[in-house]
């Protein structure tokens, strides 16, 4: 058979005409994508890359079965995170045409940036981070073509090592495929991860900015175009990742290659615990923190996006103040929700759950005034079966002169879930996933892919949920913490990372059957496909090396604590 059918459908969005259309092709075997978009009338510049079948894919790739077509718009979430991995591929061909003996390193993401320094650990001089910009934009002007395609393993290896890209030639390491696929620009080479722009031109929207002791590279933030916001600095945030990079560096282990190294070797046990250990250390600090500062405070604030820890951090947290004499309570948040027939309605009509007012915050401040006036309270004890608080409440409390409040929950960090309490007798700490683990030297691991990997595993260990299921709800979940969470993170006394570098290893043993469960019929498939490829890169760390306490047991199961 010479001949495919291709249907080409696309949604309205600003770069799309008017209205929504289908229509199908009859067309060559091997066709590529992009002859296709012009033929509908769209744009080629307006679109990040397309998706077939359900696949998001590079532009120029060959049509081989029949098949559903849709292009991938630059504004629309997908698009968004595409121009960012390709404004990265550009600073890297920037880089190695400039200082071709000094390799780049990205590191963690602060607001709409990445944070960059040199391999060599010398900062950047002003005048050197003007002239990767304008090398940058030199190769926009330029407008060259960012193709995507295979090498034989064995010239993949021997090209990496050969241009000093060690951390990417130790991720083939992982690899049995007899063939690579690479992106390429000009003369410079790199692994293929995911899908990038097919042109430089489209990536004209960036700045470089100098920052600590490296570089800030700035984009767009989600729905604003070519539009680059002002810069928002995070000094706990970027305080916590350089110090969890540096002990990465110090231990040997800060991109995925290392990491497989220790699997292959059978060392990675004794890597577990000196991560635990690390984590466990920090813990101490932390509680060391609240200590000298016993005499007023009276409350503990947890907060932290979906999937970073909290509920473990808390648990490991009273351990360590009662080592220090020092008996926490906990409350839960949950048990403040307002009946059903009360909680605000988001722009879809349908319950929001997320926002402060769901929550019963003069009942709460009401009780813990009570409480830090030596009165008993009985505590609230909400019915999630039938939306209302019952009548009976839960249990009696009431505090003693070494006893510390714990609650955790979202709001945790915003002045306005607890008003009426004095700012002095509160700690606010922010919990977070904050992975320092790199693919390679400019390939990053979002921390919010370490997040939702998590929560897909603990949905369906716990809840029965699908991966398609956690998949589906994830972008209101990441809505909900650019408005509620993310905000207020500065405003924390100090910041935690839950995240252990060795974690995705051991999620991939529970995650890579939930994922290939997501079919090609399947909206989700897209993304499905992209953390499948993601996982690829892991070596598999049996979950019986994990420790009985460590923060990933929340989400694989089988803790030493209670939830």
């Amino acid at each position: 058979m010479n001949e495919i059918q291709v249907r080409f459908t696309y949604h309205n969005t600003a770069s799309s005409p008017q209205k929504g259309d289908a229509s199908s092709f009859i067309c060559p075997l091997g066709t590529q994508a992009d002859t296709l978009i012009e033929k509908s009338g769209l744009l080629k510049n307006s679109l990040a890359a397309v998706k077939i079948n359900n696949e998001i894919l590079p532009l120029s790739t060959r049509l081989e079965v029949n098949a559903n077509l849709e292009p991938v718009f630059l504004e629309v979430p997908e698009g968004v995170m595409i121009y960012r991995r390709s404004l990265a591929f550009l600073l890297a061909v920037a880089a190695k045409e400039l200082f071709p003996e000094r390799n780049l390193f990205v590191g963690h993401s602060l607001g709409n940036s990445y944070y960059y320094t040199f391999r060599d650990e010398k900062k950047p001089a002003p005048a050197e981070i003007e002239s990767l910009r304008e090398k940058m934009l030199a190769l926009v002007r330029e407008d060259l073509p960012i193709s995507f395609a295979y090498m034989a393993y064995t010239e993949a290896l021997e090209f990496f090592e050969k241009n000093k890209q060690t951390d990417t030639s130790r991720l083939l390491d992982q690899r049995c495929e007899s063939k690579v696929k690479i992106n390429r620009c000009r003369d410079f080479i790199d692994l293929y991860i995911e899908p990038l722009v097919h042109r430089t031109g489209l990536l004209g929207a960036f700045g470089l900015v100098p920052y600590q002791e490296g570089f800030l590279l700035l984009f767009p933030g989600v729905g604003r175009g070519a539009v680059l916001d002002p810069f928002e600095d995070s000094p706990k945030i970027f305080s916590v990742y350089r110090e969890y990079k540096k002990w990465g560096r110090i231990v040997g282990v800060h991109a995925v290659g290392a990491l497989n190294k220790l699997v292959a070797d059978r060392t990675v046990r004794d890597y577990i615990r000196i991560a635990e250990a690390f984590q466990e250390k920090k813990m101490s600090e932390i509680a060391n923190q609240i200590y000298e500062r016993r005499e007023e405070l009276k409350i503990i604030l947890i907060a932290g996006p979906s999937s970073s820890g909290k509920t473990t951090t808390a648990k490991r947290l009273s351990i360590a103040l009662k080592v220090m004499g020092i008996e926490p309570v906990s409350i839960s948040l949950d048990d403040y929700y307002v009946n059903s027939d009360r909680t605000p309605r988001d722009e879809k009509g349908e319950p929001d759950y997320e926002c402060l007012e769901a929550l019963d915050v003069a009942y709460l401040n009401e009780q813990l005034l009570a409480l830090f006036r030596g009165e008993e309270v009985t505590l609230p004890l909400f019915d999630f079966k039938t939306g209302r608080r019952k009548e009976e409440g839960g249990r009696k409390i009431r505090l003693a002169r070494r006893t510390m409040l714990i609650v955790e929950g979202i709001h945790g960090l915003n002045e306005a879930l607890t008003p009426a309490v004095d700012q002095k007798t509160k700690f606010k700490l922010y919990v977070s996933a904050l992975t320092q683990l790199n693919l390679d030297d400019h390939n990053r691991i979002p921390t919010s892919d370490n997040r939702l990997l998590r929560r897909m595993v603990r949905d369906s260990q716990f809840r029965g949920s699908s991966a398609a299921a956690t998949i589906r709800m994830w972008p209101n979940v990441q809505r909900g913490e650019r408005k509620h969470i993310f905000p207020f993170q500065n405003s924390a006394d100090a910041a935690f990372n839950s995240a252990l570098d060795y974690e995705l290893a051991v999620l991939k043993f529970y995650a890579d059957p939930l994922l290939r469960s997501v079919k090609p019929s399947m909206t989700e498939y897209a993304e499905a496909v992209r953390l499948l490829s993601f996982l690829e890169n892991f070596a598999p760390i049996p979950p019986q090396y994990v420790p009985g306490q460590s923060i990933l047991r929340e989400f694989i199961g089988d803790s030493e604590f209670k939830y």
